[in-house]
């Protein structure tokens, strides 16, 4: 996410560390390097140029020439005017309607159907809703039946009319039937083209029409570029929707969408959708987005997002395992389900700070998992809960049982032994002691600013 933005947005604010005299000419360079970096990752020249005179003018005005940092100062100057250029704020979606309905709108491909599926799922499990998915989409049949799948997944009822072409009359249905369910909000699933049509523009505004919704979210494919902005101002020319959607955030390192949409409808960005995981669905910060774009991670919504798999009794019961030294694989296998969950590895990875930029360069596949799960389901109830048994004959019945060859099996035996004494350490007084002592003496650039620990 935002690779390339975020290498030549270092390589420009790079220009002024270690310069033995600011002057205004380096910061006028490096401004100039920003607008460039900015328009190669696909945001408007004028939307540039005027970010970058905003940039500059800040600057000047708050003595980067006499700083002593003058480099962490053009970087904060920067890194507030990106926040403020995506909208400052966070805008919540409006659900305290009873019902709550919510239209969404886009063209064909831009992942309307998937993000539907997301945000039922994210309104049922935090915000305990009761949901029902409207398929409104009756061009296409792969629709509905994509729509009836991810309301399995997610156990969410779908509401669809194979027989019925009217998608206002598909609405009205689905409303009155809604209300008879006893469901709080509606998500309606409305039919998207290749490209904006006359047809498709009146089609889609009757339904807005006639289910006045709550909320209206037009969902936008990221890698489009400045084309998903200029669909942005057409849609909302006809729907003056609520928000926008991000989908696809994940396959484009440039960002241009993400920079440009808000300045150019001035509508909020509400979520961005990464990967096909029901759960892989944010709600948009601005700051946050600004963070990670110049490289310095997202921890708060890394934690949030490991609290939503956290579950405070197992916690409980896994400590208790680990100071008896008694943890074992069944418990490591569910400690993977729950990372899983998480999300993308790759946007996991790029919300810490600094390693983002230190792995850019590695491939982090998202089945990496999928070897040491064989593993240990390749293991018996007993191996799995003392591994200590496990011997050679064991370890090539595994081994042949998993698809992974001897070598793999005595690493991950070796690895989950090594880190069997870490956690057993940590957990005893004179491990928590030494995380006491580390916090305390960390470096204000954090862990990678460690000597020994470069890039972490």
């Amino acid at each position: 996410m935002f690779q390339s933005l975020q290498d030549k947005l270092d390589k420009a604010l790079h220009t002024l560390k270690g310069k033995g005299q600011i002057t205004e000419i380096n910061v006028a360079e490096t401004v100039k390097e920003v607008r460039r970096a900015l328009v190669d990752a696909d945001v408007s020249y004028k939307v540039a140029k005027d970010f970058t005179d905003t940039v500059k003018e800040k600057a000047l005005g708050q003595d980067v020439l006499t700083t002593l940092n003058p480099n962490q100062l053009m970087v904060k100057i920067v890194h507030d005017e990106l926040a403020e250029l995506m909208g400052g704020e966070t805008v919540e979606l409006k659900i305290d309607a009873q019902p709550t309905i919510i239209l969404i709108a886009g063209l064909q491909g831009s992942g309307k159907t998937t993000f539907s599926g997301k945000l039922a799922n994210f309104l049922k499990t935090k915000h305990n809703k009761k949901v029902l998915l409207v398929a409104g989409d009756v061009y296409r049949p792969a629709a509905i039946d994509q729509l009836k799948v991810l309301g399995q997944q997610i156990d969410v009822e779908v509401y669809a009319d194979t027989e019925n072409k009217n998608p206002v009359e598909i609405a009205e249905n689905a409303l009155a039937h809604a209300k008879q369910a006893g469901k709080n909000v509606i998500i309606i699933d409305t039919a998207g083209r290749l490209a904006i049509d006359t047809q498709m523009m009146e089609e889609i505004r009757r339904v807005h029409a006639t289910v006045k919704p709550t909320e209206t979210l037009f969902v936008v494919d990221s890698m489009t570029g400045q084309d998903a902005v200029n669909t942005a101002k057409a849609f909302n020319e006809v729907l003056n929707y609520d928000g926008v959607v991000l989908t696809k955030l994940d396959g484009d390192t440039r960002g241009g969408a993400a920079l440009t949409i808000r300045t150019v409808v001035d509508k909020p960005i509400k979520f961005i959708s990464t990967g096909e995981k029901m759960e892989a669905l944010d709600i948009f910060y601005p700051e946050r987005m600004a963070d990670r774009i110049l490289g310095m991670g997202d921890v708060v919504s890394l934690v949030e997002r490991a609290q939503e798999q956290f579950d405070e009794e197992e916690a409980k019961r896994l400590q208790k395992k680990i100071a008896k030294n008694n943890f074992d694989f069944d418990d490591f296998l569910k400690q993977i389900q729950q990372i899983k969950r998480m999300g993308n590895m790759k946007d996991l990875i790029g919300m810490i700070p600094g390693a983002g930029k230190a792995l850019k360069d590695v491939e982090v596949d998202d089945n990496a998992f999928k070897g040491v799960e064989a593993i240990i389901h390749s293991m018996t109830k007993k191996e799995r809960q003392n591994p200590t048994m496990i011997d050679n004959s064991r370890k090539k019945r595994i081994a042949a049982g998993s698809g992974t060859s001897l070598q793999e099996v005595n690493q991950l035996l070796k690895q989950f032994s090594e880190m069997g004494k870490m956690m057993k350490f940590m957990n005893s007084s004179g491990g928590k002691k030494m995380m006491e002592s580390m916090a305390k003496n960390m470096p204000a650039g954090g862990p990678g600013n460690m000597p020994g620990m470069p890039g972490m």
